[in-house]
């Protein structure tokens, strides 16, 4: 299940998933030990990648209140949108661009 937020405990175990993943590649100090440890290393790269994009798109999670705030503006365009204020363009001066006085 997808948390609806990133909030500051999900960052922290970032940051150590990310240490980890930093130290465990350390560890492996012979080229052959790196090169042996792939597959171990690709699933740990693969979840710090995962948890990297959910960190990165954080900012598109809607709380609740975000959520209601998107809610009412698209409903009050829509509003905006249907109405009509008749043909607008009846009452300008086609010289000027400007409305005309009642009676001239």
């Amino acid at each position: 299940m997808q948390e609806p937020t990133y909030d500051e405990a999900r960052a922290r175990r970032l940051v150590e998933l990310l240490r980890g993943l930093a130290a465990r590649i350390a560890e492996l100090r012979e080229d052959q030990a790196l090169l042996a440890a792939g597959p171990e290393l690709l699933r740990m790269m693969g979840d710090a990648r995962s948890e990297l994009f959910h960190y990165e798109v954080r900012l598109t999670y809607d709380t609740p209140e975000i959520a209601e705030s998107r809610r009412i503006v698209e409903a009050a365009k829509g509003q905006a949108e249907s109405l009509d204020f008749g043909d607008s363009d009846a009452d300008l001066d086609p010289e000027e661009g400007t409305e005309q006085w009642p009676g001239q």
